[in-house]
């Protein structure tokens, strides 16, 4: 149970709520595996053959390499602020703000397309049973469904996430049940899997489709107040999460290969990728299964968004609380303990983009969807990149008991990988956006403009709020109210202290309120 908030200070969060299984339904969640699977998978199949499941396990590999440091890093760095404070910590204040608006960039790219395809994708759903069901009103409905479960409190979210997250998975399973029970088409074959299969000119295209499925994995730390144990839940869920992810993804594309067989099912995702998966799970479950799969595809949407809607808030949260946004954002709900104003603003942020691309008269899957969630997705990617690169820069300055392959090896291997990676999804941005080349340059160039804005705000809060800017991402301390945190100045020229610091170690300033 959380701590009571005594009459005379404000409401924190609800501390010591989440579960590592409750932290793992809100990563898996976001990732919308149903979703991913039978919107993004036959792409992928299309383009690189019958070694795409090999595709999912080495992005699954990258990213677990990757949270090797990250996860160490978690147990030094207390900060909220997740992607944001890990890489001010380690390569220094400037970049870490440029980082926390290059965050909210892809966080919000993330959620805010999705609208688009939930209108789409329930207006399919109406139409395959014989109804005509407008997408805007739906997708308007979504912003307010997905308010409310970000206003509640915040283990009210992990129960819901909980049941969408098994319902959407079960269904895949059931699936992959059905063929498996069968045989397949042809019997089953690990043949994909050879080298042969796997690299490929399709190769590329489908390491991009792999990556952009882990998108948001990295989001357990959001969830440091909230969680119970955090130094051990946190790298708990975070390795569950890409496990998960990585095996799944790929046993699953791995199932669809066999039910079509494994020399016509290239042919079969290229002439309809959006009804492979439900033609597999009518010839090898039935009818019903299909029309299931349809309406589980909506709420699998819904989950995805409600996860966001909750990372993008604890970020406003966190920013608010170090001073680079408004004081407003960071109030607490006094019963829910949410960050309700936050909420509410990201809503309406999101009300007014989709209304825009409606006013606009653009599709909301090929453009509302894919044009917002692109330099989203492309925004999370750098930052995983340059979380990994101020890993072995921030255990350098610091003295730490960690060995060096999880604050070295493993960050540098991963920084290699995941720019890889980033180079691969932008060449093959089309993939994901459907639109002309000067489309996709400004969709691209997003990221970096944010970034370049963000360095910006951090010399002028340098030279006009030089406390503001010498407490960003500093390490909390505990008040008497175990949800606000109070945080010390954090110059950037001086190296952060660990928990097992020397007695010579110098005290540290007098803590003050990240909201002062």
């Amino acid at each position: 149970m959380p701590a009571p908030t005594a009459p005379d200070e404000p409401p924190g969060l609800r501390t010591g709520t989440l579960t590592t299984a409750d932290i793992s339904f809100f990563v898996v969640s976001a990732a919308a595996p149903l979703t991913v699977m039978a919107g993004v998978a036959p792409v992928a199949i299309a383009l690189g053959g019958i070694g795409a499941p090999v595709g999912y396990l080495l992005a699954g590999l990258t990213l677990t390499v990757f949270a090797v440091g990250f996860t160490t890093m978690s147990r030094h760095v207390r900060s909220a602020g997740a992607f944001y404070a890990y890489i001010s910590r380690g390569l220094g204040t400037p970049i870490g703000i440029a980082a926390a608006l290059v965050a909210m960039l892809g966080y919000n790219g993330m959620e805010i397309g999705v609208y688009g395809l939930l209108g789409s994708a329930t207006s399919d759903t109406a139409a395959a049973l014989g109804h005509d069901v407008p997408w805007l009103p739906v997708s308007l409905a979504g912003l307010l469904l997905v308010w409310y479960g970000g206003y509640r409190s915040i283990d009210f979210g992990a129960k819901l996430l909980g049941v969408l997250l098994v319902a959407e998975t079960g269904i895949l399973v059931l699936l992959a049940g059905g063929v498996l029970i069968d045989g397949g088409a042809q019997g089953l074959s690990l043949g994909g899997l050879a080298p042969a299969h796997v690299l490929t000119g399709g190769t590329a295209a489908v390491l991009a489709c792999a990556f952009a499925a882990f998108t948001g994995f990295e989001s357990t730390v959001i969830y440091r107040r909230e969680a119970r144990n955090p130094e051990r839940t946190i790298p708990r869920a975070t390795y569950i999460a890409v496990a998960f992810l990585g095996l799944f993804y790929a046993f699953v594309v791995w199932t669809v290969i066999q039910a079509f067989g494994e020399d016509k099912v290239v042919r079969a995702a290229a002439d309809d990728p959006g009804g492979l998966f439900f033609a597999a799970i009518t010839t090898y479950v039935g009818a019903w299964a299909a029309d299931l799969m349809h309406l589980l595809i909506i709420t699998s949407v819904l989950a995805s968004l409600l996860a966001f809607h909750n990372a993008i808030n604890r970020y406003t949260l966190s920013l608010s609380e170090e001073g680079v946004l408004p004081k407003a954002l960071g109030r607490i709900h006094p019963r829910h303990r949410s960050p309700y104003i936050a909420g509410a603003v990201q809503t309406a942020l999101g009300a007014v983009v989709v209304l825009a691309f409606a006013l606009a008269g653009a599709d909301p899957y090929q453009q509302l969807l894919l044009w917002v969630n692109t330099p989203g997705m492309i925004g999370l990617m750098v930052l995983q990149l340059l979380a990994a690169i101020a890993v072995p820069c921030f255990f350098r300055r610091i003295d730490h008991r960690e060995g060096p392959l999880r604050t070295v090896v493993a960050p540098v291997v991963a920084s290699v990988l995941l720019a890889g990676a980033i180079g691969l999804v932008t060449l093959n941005v089309e993939l994901f956006t459907g639109a002309s080349t000067t489309v996709n340059t400004v969709l691209v160039s997003l990221v970096p403009a944010v970034f370049g804005l963000g360095l910006l705000l951090a010399y002028r809060l340098r030279r006009t709020r030089p406390e503001t800017y010498a407490r960003f991402a500093a390490e909390p301390t505990e008040t008497t109210d175990p949800g606000a945190l109070t945080c010390p100045p954090h110059p950037t020229s001086s190296s952060s202290t660990p928990a097992s610091a020397t007695p010579s170690s110098p005290a540290p300033p007098p803590s003050r309120s990240m909201a002062d």
